[in-house]
């Protein structure tokens, strides 16, 4: 590192391996036996770099060992790394200390409330006046590491470009300048300054100090590309230092003039006091932000020497070439038509396209397995989709392999972060049953105890089977009835008890207070155990700062807001495993990729969104009073996602790979996917695509073994014993149309279980429960009081949800009002209500046929009629006809073999005449109608009355024939054309030979 060239400063081409190739070149240069690199000063853009230039010295010293030099992260304050201890004992003591950046949170909402109400604007909630304060900070920050200040908002460039953005930006500017004065005089009054304002004064005050009197031991800054103004000028002091060197990843040396000055100004103008950032400027590109870094630093790219050692590992040179050739801005594009192809291959890369987001996981973590068998490879997989990351260490570990994710998790999604936020939803949602079975099931809940989680569990398992099914009504009386119902009554009362706190809330109270019980009600819970481990240990931390804040100054929230406040808080903190996984395997974000390198780096998630994402525009100021500020836009992070890739692309083996696919639909590939193709051609592209793992891929899961053979269509043949179960008139229509369904629900005895909070909207059972009791209770008990009366009041005393009740009941009764009317002209007419809701049996060829009536009338012939009440649509004629509906005709056998008994003991039978179908639904423009499926007239369609009750008679002997005293299997999806439930469609397998109906024909799209 000669000083003589005036300025130290370098690149290290991304074939060459960032972190290995710096060891390489340092340690030979600082060999001195007695202290040699413990003389060095690092200076690293974060700690995850400082970890990576660890190993990297590591791996070069072998078994020999070394004294590492000293390694300090001046990170950008966006990747939220420390400042490091390096440059506060530099005579500092004058410089203001930084105010804590949660209880600048929490005052700037105080700020923005007040500002809106002077400007009339609608009070904004809690969460989203917090949520607004925090991308304020944000703001205020990246205008601060960018030096400006307050007046920079009311500059004339500023004040030109107002005219030209909507309403929204202006009251958004207006309502920020007047914040951020607020702010400003408020540190002035505490003799604080923003933590980007230290920052900025602690580079400004070591590169002083430094020029005057430059150190005696060497400082390095290697791998930083932050271009903030004042670390560009400490960069440049460093780089003129008689022992200082700034080392830069990447920076293509290769480049052309030409293409170079295409980039576009990059904080350059073209006079003075003009844009510094242009409209056409290629923000996008990779080498954008090297280009403005290195214009900060008043430093022309050919003062830039190229790095003298390689990396292990390092890739051939060709690699730099074609990468740089990659990502040629739209002009200097033009020479890749005379491209020779030997320019266009990028040996040691592969490129692999699958259908779905889950294939490429699955993919992913094959080549990682795969490449482990290679002794000492190691192996990088780089995302910036961390649903994929978590996917790929999940297949890893069906091979026992633990691959943790390097960028961490949010808090929201840990496991204590869970318990938390779910305790913060019921306290501001309530007792919804799916979250409060979720928070007292937590893996954390009586963690510390064996005895007493399986205790617990047992009393929640049997408390969830009765609570499954339609929503109860908000309280906690229903809830106290459900666990009686259980037998859990004890149980429930100390749930009660935990949980009382969060159920007992003013509309509004401190943000504190809400602190406090959310962490008691937590630690009452799982005790310890919510605070151990590394997500326990930052929840606390979390919690612990927020309260202090909270307390100083006095933040109300309201209490609907606070499960929202607390899941954006715990969003913004990562929580990164600890060590203890797989040596040679890591999985990186973007951000911990950089300077990291690997014998096989896969890229994955190269579609558009994902890697880049796409910037989303900023919430306060518009892109045009950004570059009249001369603050780099939104589309400046797109650049360095190309310059991660670039960086990723330089390692000797690379695998870039997509989904067509993922969770929300298709995909586009991502523009770099786009331009690696396009460089390598369609000839060339299939030299590099993957073909080995697509060829494995299918044979892991999907196709089996060629002598497994095809699942069968369930056919179970029950012992005679077996079969012998009496039949339910709701049952027989089963039977005939899919004997499997008969067979699982009425032999095996298996019951659906509800989903938790189930939609009583969309929940006919409950509709019809209801109307049913509705019909029950006023026939016996609603003598002289209306229908439509009795039905409120029934409705009020169950405690209806009260989704229910607005969307359903107006329309039930509707319907009811005209049942009565209906009721009192038949009652008129002779017809007189036998019983409503009453049992019957008979016995049919020695088996025994019962069911439930919903009413049985007398008409004035002395037949009877049977009345069946529905919520919905009335079978079909031709369902009936099909014995696919024969509940109504059953009945009548019943009535006419067997008898009905009354609550007295009474017995009713007779001949049925009327067979009818009561529905509340809509039917020509209003709610209630009655169908039979007896043909009344010589006009109107139906079952001859002859026929109807031999139609029965003959299906219900055929079903007894059959299957409970003969020994026809019971075959699933007999009947293709039988519409019934499809609770058991798991159980039979259906999608795995249902397939096999089609193409064998036994099943049309008809």
């Amino acid at each position: 590192m000669d000083s003589s060239r005036g300025l130290n400063i370098y690149s290290i081409a991304a074939h060459l391996g960032f972190a290995d190739a710096l060891v390489a070149g340092l340690v030979p240069r600082y060999s001195d036996p007695l202290l040699g690199l413990a003389k060095v000063t690092l200076l690293l853009p974060s700690t995850r770099a400082a970890r990576t230039l660890s190993e990297a010295f590591v791996r070069h010293s072998g078994e020999t060992g070394l004294l590492m030099p000293r390694m300090v992260a001046i990170g950008d304050l966006e990747l939220d790394e420390a400042l490091g201890t390096l440059l506060d004992p530099l005579r500092a003591s004058d410089i203001a200390p930084a105010v804590e950046p949660g209880r600048r949170w929490l005052e700037l909402a105080e700020l923005i409330a007040e500002e809106r109400a002077s400007e009339s604007e609608t009070p904004l909630p809690g969460a989203a006046r917090l949520r607004m304060a925090r991308d304020f900070g944000r703001v205020m920050d990246r205008l601060l590491v960018e030096e400006k200040t307050p007046a920079d908002l009311i500059s004339d460039p500023v004040i030109d470009q107002l005219g030209n953005v909507s309403e929204h930006y202006q009251k958004s500017i207006r309502i920020f300048a007047r914040v951020q004065a607020r702010w400003h005089a408020r540190l002035a009054e505490t003799g604080e300054v923003d933590a980007a304002t230290r920052r900025n004064q602690l580079f400004n005050r070591a590169a002083k100090e430094w020029r005057a009197d430059p150190p005696n031991a060497p400082i390095i800054a290697a791998g930083v590309t932050s271009a903030a103004p004042a670390l560009a000028w400490l960069l440049r002091v460093i780089a003129g230092l008689p022992q200082g060197s700034v080392v830069l990843p990447d920076l293509d040396l290769n480049l052309s003039d030409e293409a170079w000055e295409e980039l576009g100004r990059a904080g350059a103008s073209d006079e003075v006091g003009g844009e510094a950032f242009g409209k056409r400027d290629a923000v996008t590109h990779p080498q954008y932000h090297l280009k403005l870094l290195l214009q900060r630093m008043g430093v022309a790219r050919g003062e830039v020497s190229a790095w003298h050692r390689r990396g292990e590992g390092a890739a051939p040179p060709q690699r730099s070439k074609a990468i740089s050739s990659l990502f040629l801005p739209p002009k200097a594009s033009r020479i890749w038509v005379e491209l020779e192809p030997e320019h266009r291959r990028m040996p040691g890369l592969k490129m692999l396209e699958v259908a779905t987001s889950e294939e490429e996981a699955q993919a992913i973590a094959l080549q990682v397995r795969e490449a482990l068998d290679v002794p000492e490879k190691r192996i990088a997989v780089v995302t910036a989709d961390r649903s994929l990351a978590r996917r790929v260490t999940q297949h890893l570990s069906r091979w026992n392999i633990q691959a943790d994710d390097s960028a961490g998790r949010a808090l929201s999604l840990t496991p204590a972060g869970r318990l938390f936020g779910l305790l913060a939803e019921i306290a501001a949602d309530g007792l919804e049953p799916a979250k409060l079975i979720a928070a007292l099931a937590h893996p954390l809940v009586m963690a510390e105890d064996g005895d007493a989680r399986r205790a617990w569990l047992s009393s929640l398992r049997a408390f969830d089977h009765k609570l499954r099914g339609p929503a109860p009504a908000p309280g906690l009386e229903p809830l106290r009835e459900i666990a009686g119902l259980a037998d859990q009554a004890e149980w429930w009362g100390e749930v009660e008890s935990l949980l009382a706190p969060l159920l007992d809330w003013p509309s509004e109270l401190p943000l504190v207070d809400a602190l406090n019980v959310c962490a008691e009600t937590a630690e009452k819970l799982a005790g310890k155990a919510v605070w151990a481990k590394e997500d326990g240990r930052a929840l606390s931390q979390m919690v612990d700062n927020m309260r202090q804040h909270a307390r100083s100054v006095g933040t109300q929230i309201d209490a609907s807001d606070i499960a929202f406040v607390l899941r954006d808080a715990m969003d913004e903190i990562a929580v990164r495993p600890p060590y203890g996984s797989h040596p040679r395997i890591a999985v990186y974000g973007l951000l911990e990729s950089r300077m990291a390198r690997a014998d096989l780096v896969i890229c994955g998630g190269l579609n558009e969104g994902s890697w880049p994402q796409i910037p989303g525009p900023d919430p306060v100021l518009a892109p045009a009073i950004l570059r009249a500020l001369g603050v780099p836009g939104a589309e400046f992070r797109i650049g360095l996602a190309a310059h991660d890739l670039a960086g990723a692309m330089g390692s000797k083996e690379v695998v870039l790979t997509r989904s067509l696919r993922d969770a929300e639909g298709p995909t586009l590939p991502s523009r770099f996917w786009m331009r690696v193709s396009a460089l390598l051609g369609e000839k060339l592209a299939k030299d590099h695509a993957l073909d080995e793992i697509p060829a494995i891929l299918p044979q892991l899961d999907r196709t089996p073994p060629d002598n497994a053979p095809e699942y069968p269509i369930p056919a179970p043949m029950p012992s005679s014993k077996q079969r012998d179960v009496p039949i339910k008139v709701t049952a027989l229509d089963r039977l005939l149309g899919d004997p499997y369904q008969f067979y699982a629900s009425e032999i095996l005895r298996l019951r659906r279980l509800d989903p938790l909070g189930a939609d009583p909207f969309s929940d006919p059972a409950l509709r019809g429960t209801l109307v049913h009791e509705v019909f029950d209770q006023w026939h016996r008990n609603g003598a002289g009081e209306g229908l439509v009366p009795f039905a409120k009041k029934l409705f009020a005393a169950r405690n209806v949800h009260p989704l229910f009740r607005g969307l359903w009941e107006p329309r039930i009764l509707e319907a009811l009002e005209r049942f009565e009317k209906w009721i009192t002209d038949a009652k008129a007419d002779g017809r007189v209500i036998l019983a409503t809701e009453i049992k019957g049996a008979m016995r049919f060829n020695d088996v025994k046929v019962m069911g439930r009536a919903d009413r049985i009338d007398r008409m004035p012939d002395g037949s009877l009629a049977i009345v069946d009440y529905k919520t919905g649509s009335p079978p079909k004629l031709d369902q009936v006809k099909a014995g696919y509906a024969l509940q109504l005709g059953l009945l009548g056998l019943i009535a006419q073999h067997g008898s009905f008994e009354g609550e007295e003991g009474e017995l009713l039978s007779g001949e049925t005449t009327v067979f009818e179908y009561w529905s509340s639904a809509k039917d020509k423009g209003e709610f209630g109608y009655i169908k039979t499926p007896v043909k009344t007239s010589s006009r109107s369609r139906g079952i001859d009355q002859t026929e109807f009750t031999p139609l029965h008679e003959n299906k219900l002997a055929e079903a007894i024939s059959r299957f409970i005293r003969g020994s026809d299997p019971f075959k699933a999806r007999e009947n293709p054309d039988y519409e019934g439930y499809s609770d058991y469609d798991q159980l039979m397998r259906l999608e795995e030979w249902a397939i096999r109906l089609f193409d064998s024909g036994e099943v049309t799209d008809g």
